[in-house]
């Protein structure tokens, strides 16, 4: 079973799973991915900041998750 994304997930934490996701999160507009407050900020937290819409982000990295398997 592959892991899940999830909006409560800590950035850093997302980011270990595979850092192949970097590029979503990048493209989602979310270019702190190497900023401190990704070590403690959920996505959900993250998204608010910069406005996005969080479910869309988590659906396109959970695919691919799923992709790879």
């Amino acid at each position: 079973m592959a892991a899940k994304i999830t909006k409560d997930m800590i950035i850093a934490d997302i980011i270990a799973v595979d850092r192949n996701l970097i590029p979503i999160l990048m493209e989602a507009g979310m270019h702190c991915v190497g900023c401190p407050s990704s070590q403690g900020e959920t996505l959900e937290e993250a998204g608010m900041v910069h406005g996005l819409n969080v479910d869309e982000v988590v659906e396109k990295m959970n695919a691919y998750l799923a992709s790879k398997e």
